[in-house]
């Protein structure tokens, strides 16, 4: 091949410097002429050849399409300081990013989140009207309930510059955990890099960051890649933790996003659909100083169509480990596993009980577990109840399918309606309401 380049180069030099009266001049700028010119034939030779390998591996192994992931870049290291100052003293734990589009029980597989076994907050918005602000926050800039490609879910548009707090009767214990759905609508090129979404766990429920808090910052941003920033401060710390992660998540902000928290006392985990981006153990420097949640949004273009969206926002007591609560007990009860509205399909986020149910029956082949569904009290009793029989039978089939359980070991049943726990006159009673049950046999 290269003889051939070197045949082809000379023959290009030749003729176009055969008619020159300078000869010797001439024949060393033809020299580095041909040199030049055969790195640049030999760089096309190998962009083909690259190609042409590429698409010949593409018709063995498939395109990847059916599973696109974006890059990764590894987060910054631990104990060094992070693009915006501030000592970082941890940052995810992997590095990776989590992938858009649809997600699979599959692809959740190994995410640990647990929520919360005891609600404390829930909000759908399905009783608030559409235009009007949610009547069970409180803000200092506004926002308004809308709905989106054709579908009747509520969403909560936040207005930019606006703080936006969940009115509730009680101060955040110290395990607890926060999930919420989040979209970003619009977003282009020109998206400004101000952009800011704040999940921000305070000191108090005040409209502001002025008092101590712990944050996770996500700015979706297009046009440059810029990652979660985590950061803190408590009063009298010398050391507050400020870290950006390097990595690009472009294309996941303008997907659907399920937001995860987890903290137990000092720790602080958070999670973008089944990727953990940040575990830092002593985030909250004193869980004395933080009872309340709120999220604050800025930088977003109204005129252009841009728009931050949350819905289904759960704030949860919780820190109990359900294995072993399963092992002690024999019985374990939980809305954490969730399922789309009047269906039985299992929402992917459901998948750390499941995959912790999974690991009591691996660890202890004896077991068997009865796995009973209930629902609450809207609409048909009968519907509810066959409803219920099947949410019970698909966490049953996750269980084998998924990670391999012995069906043998497994039953279902459903019981509807019949035993809430909760007031079905209320969205917080009816998510309680809303359970799977898994019972030793």
């Amino acid at each position: 091949m290269k003889t051939s380049i070197k045949l082809l180069v000379s023959s290009i030099v030749m003729l176009s410097f055969c008619h020159s009266g300078n000869a010797q001049f001439f024949k060393k700028l033809a020299k580095k002429a041909e040199k030049a010119a055969e790195r640049t034939v030999e760089r096309r030779v190998e962009q083909e050849s690259a190609k042409k390998t590429d698409q010949a591996l593409d018709s063995v192994l498939g395109t990847g399409n059916e599973k696109q992931k974006v890059p990764n870049t590894p987060p910054s290291p631990n104990g060094q300081q992070g693009e915006s100052g501030g000592t970082s003293t941890g940052t995810s734990s992997s590095g990776d990013v989590p992938t858009s589009g649809p997600k699979t029980l599959n692809v959740y597989s190994k995410f640990d989140f647990v929520p919360g076994d005891k609600l404390l907050f829930f909000d759908d918005f399905s009783n608030d009207f559409i235009g009007d602000f949610p009547s069970k926050w409180n803000t200092n800039g506004g926002g308004e309930m809308v709905t989106i490609d054709g579908s009747t879910d509520k969403w909560f548009a936040i207005n930019p510059g606006s703080f936006v707090v969940p009115i509730t009767d009680f101060t955040l214990p110290e395990e607890y955990t926060v999930e919420l759905d989040l979209r970003f609508l619009n977003l282009t090129n020109k998206t400004s890099s101000v952009i800011e979404a704040q999940f921000i766990c305070a000191e108090n429920a005040n409209l502001s960051n002025k008092d101590a808090f712990a944050m996770t910052d996500l700015n979706p941003v297009q046009y440059i890649a810029v990652g979660p920033e985590i950061r803190n401060k408590f009063a009298g710390d010398p050391d507050p933790i400020r870290n950006q992660m390097k990595s690009d998540f472009r294309k996941v902000y303008k997907e659907r996003m399920h937001i995860s928290i987890a903290v137990n006392k000092n720790r602080y985990r958070f999670w973008i659909n089944e990727t953990k981006i940040f575990d830092i153990p002593q985030l909250i420097k004193d869980p004395s100083k933080i009872n309340n949640f709120k999220i604050f949004m800025r930088g977003l273009n109204l005129d252009k169509g841009e728009r931050m969206l949350i819905s289904n926002l759960k704030i949860a007591e919780g820190g109990v480990d359900l294995r072993r609560k399963l092992m002690a007990e024999g019985k374990i009860s939980t809305n954490g596993i969730l399922f789309d509205s009047g269906s039985a399909n299992i929402k992917p986020e459901s998948m750390g009980i499941i995959r912790q149910i999974y690991q009591v029956l691996q660890q202890d082949g004896s077991i068997s577990l009865k796995i009973v569904g209930h629902t609450d009290s809207d609409g048909n009793e009968a519907n509810n109840l066959a409803l219920s029989e099947k949410r019970a039978a698909a966490v049953k089939d996750a269980l084998v399918s998924v990670y391999g359980v012995d069906s043998g070991r497994l039953s279902s049943e459903g019981k509807g309606e019949s035993e809430p726990v909760g007031d079905n006159s209320t969205l917080d009673g009816k998510a309680q309401n809303r359970r799977v049950e898994f019972i030793k046999q």
